[in-house]
């Protein structure tokens, strides 16, 4: 389902001071009244209004900027974890360093951003559940339908809102009352999981297990999106018949090839089990219904791939992590004792040879880096690719990239770094791996093994690989399964989590994942000791990650000053944040 420029929102009456002031009882110009939309017409199109929250773009245009709220997350869950820099230069974007640098404080912009945007879809979902309920030209099983649309992406946003937030308002349609400001005035002091649970469940329980448009839920993105609220919740019991069913449901298999997961071409394919839709040159203005929330995110400006912007640079910590041992299984202990190496005189025109050392050939479709292709746009130089190499190193984004080929098509005509290119936000791939967890936990290793071993297989195809003009692997691609039985529990659950970060780097997952496992403190830490040498990135220097405070971001400091009822706030800090 391409998302449409319909946005409507719901508009307070106006009401007249007195019975003789009739002329005031005026319609507001541009507004449509509330019962103009209580029918299937109007109820469908609030429905798209929801949708089109999914890639934090909302109108009118600076409501908050994309880049906050983008479906991808690409700010809080990898540039705030050892997959990414925030790149570019050091005074550019200061309020993503700030995060980066775990200088995290309430009244970050980008916080808001992304709590008013989370909190604008909740709102739109509620408007069409109370636009529905009045509706009278809807049958019962259309009704159904829209409810449990409805009620999948209200429960997604709170989702959003729940791992980043923690303590939050859960907000429905019987709360909201779009004529009383005060109705969504709600104290935070309660766990929300159950109202997310419901949400989801009241989708799964209705949703068809195919869907006539595509970017609509189906009963099996209802089923892994429960499974993942779950697993977040340490529920594996709870999670594992949902994912199994998904599973056996056979509508999903891996793509063939792992970089078909990232190509505007290839969107929607058999390994897609939910998809933030993204479309240009369809009508929208300013290409907003593109890949929006990945504006910044592209080369500096080298051989004609953008000229903008040079955000969300691979970490080299994320780099060292596909190196393998010479039978082809990660160096899950070890990887960064060495560095893959790149150019740290990237402005040279010396010759430079590429690592030669074994690797995953995930890299490559991961990360931009010298002598190797750089999707169908040719080598990359390295110089020119990036803005300033001495702040953000020499490493280029890659997955949510536009090809050469798309120029035109998958493109907006007047900006191509906005394309068609959809966030895939959940992929068979995952609802795999998270099986994987739930087995180490309270299963099988050796099932376990055995999922992880798909998604091993699948990266050692050899048509997958990157590869050079003269059509040969572009470099030194060396990766197996898991042979060996696994007995160890603690082994075991270190090559789950160790391969989801693999399998999904810069997609924007990797600090939820870390705070889930309980680990993230741990790994965040040794991290920002790495990273602080002077060969690499020293703004880190005394960077640390405070167990019991940095799991969750605080609460924006204008959203509790904008709860207040008289002079009382209703919402409550998370701990350790002013």
């Amino acid at each position: 389902m391409k998302k449409t420029t319909i946005f409507i929102t719901t508009v307070c009456l106006a009401v007249a001071t007195s019975c003789s002031d009739k002329f005031l009882d005026v319609q507001p110009k541009a507004a449509l009244a509330v019962t103009v939309l209580q029918n299937k017409a109007g109820v469908n199109s609030l429905l798209i209004g929801a949708y089109s929250l999914l890639d934090g773009w909302a109108t009118p245009e600076g409501a908050y900027r994309s880049y906050n709220v983008g479906a991808d997350n690409w700010v809080y869950g990898s540039v705030a974890s050892d997959d990414a820099y925030k790149g570019t230069i050091a005074g550019d974007q200061p309020n993503i360093s700030l995060i980066e640098q775990n200088n995290i404080q309430s009244d970050n912009i980008y916080f808001r951003g992304k709590w008013r945007g989370m909190y604008d879809g909740i709102a739109r979902s509620n408007d069409v559940l109370q636009a529905m309920a009045a509706a009278k030209d809807m049958t019962d099983a259309e009704k159904a339908q829209v409810n449990a649309e409805a009620r999948f992406l209200r429960g997604h946003y709170h989702f959003e809102l729940k791992k980043m937030f923690n303590m939050v308002p859960y907000i429905d349609e019987k709360i909201y009352n779009p004529n009383d400001l005060e109705s969504t005035k709600l104290p935070n002091n309660v766990d929300i999981w159950p109202n997310i649970m419901a949400d989801l469940k009241a989708a799964y329980d209705i949703l068809p297990a195919k869907q006539s448009q595509v970017g609509r839920p189906t009963k099996w993105a209802a089923a892994a999106e429960m499974g993942k609220a779950y697993l977040f919740q340490k529920k594996y019991a709870e999670a594992k018949p949902l994912l199994e069913a998904v599973v056996a449901s056979g509508q999903y298999r891996l793509a063939d090839r792992y970089h078909d997961n990232f190509k505007a071409v290839t969107n929607n394919n058999a390994e897609s089990i939910f998809e933030v839709q993204y479309s240009v040159n369809d009508g929208a203005s300013g290409g907003e219904n593109g890949n929006i929330g990945s504006t910044l995110n592209y080369p500096y400006g080298g051989g004609g791939v953008t000229t903008c912007c040079g955000f969300f640079q691979p970490s080299q910590n994320l780099v060292n992590s596909f190196r393998t041992d010479v039978t082809g299984l990660p160096l899950m202990d070890t990887f960064n004792a060495t560095d893959v190496t790149s150019d740290q005189g990237i402005e040279s025109t010396a010759a430079f040879t590429p690592y030669a050392g074994p690797v995953d050939p995930r890299l490559d479709w991961t990360v931009g880096r010298r002598g190797i292709p750089y999707l169908d746009w040719g080598v990359h130089p390295g110089k020119n690719y990036v803005r300033d190499q001495s702040y953000g190193g020499p490493f280029s984004p890659k997955k949510h990239v536009m090809y050469k080929s798309d120029v035109g098509t998958n493109t907006f005509a007047g900006n191509p770094r906005l394309n068609a290119n959809n966030y895939r936000m959940i992929r068979y791939s995952h609802v795999l791996l998270w099986l994987a967890e739930i087995e180490v936990e309270i299963g099988d290793l050796n099932k376990a093994r055995g999922y992880v071993n798909q998604i091993r297989k699948r990266a050692a195809n050899p048509d997958g690989f990157v590869k050079t003009a003269d059509g040969k692997a572009a470099a030194n691609y060396v990766i197996s399964e898991y042979t060996a039985s696994w007995t160890d529990r603690d082994l075991a659950r270190k090559a789950v989590q160790f391969e989801e970060r693999l399998e999904f780097g810069m997609e924007g997952h990797r600090r939820f994942d870390l705070v889930r496992w309980g680990i993230a403190d741990q790994v965040l830490n040794t991290y920002y000791v790495g990273e602080s040498v002077p060969t690499k990135r020293t703004y880190l220097k005394g960077v640390t990650f405070t167990k019991g405070k940095h799991e969750y971001f605080p609460i924006p400091i204008q959203e509790i000053f904008n709860s207040k009822k008289g002079s009382t706030a209703t919402l409550t800090q998370n701990p350790g944040y002013n």
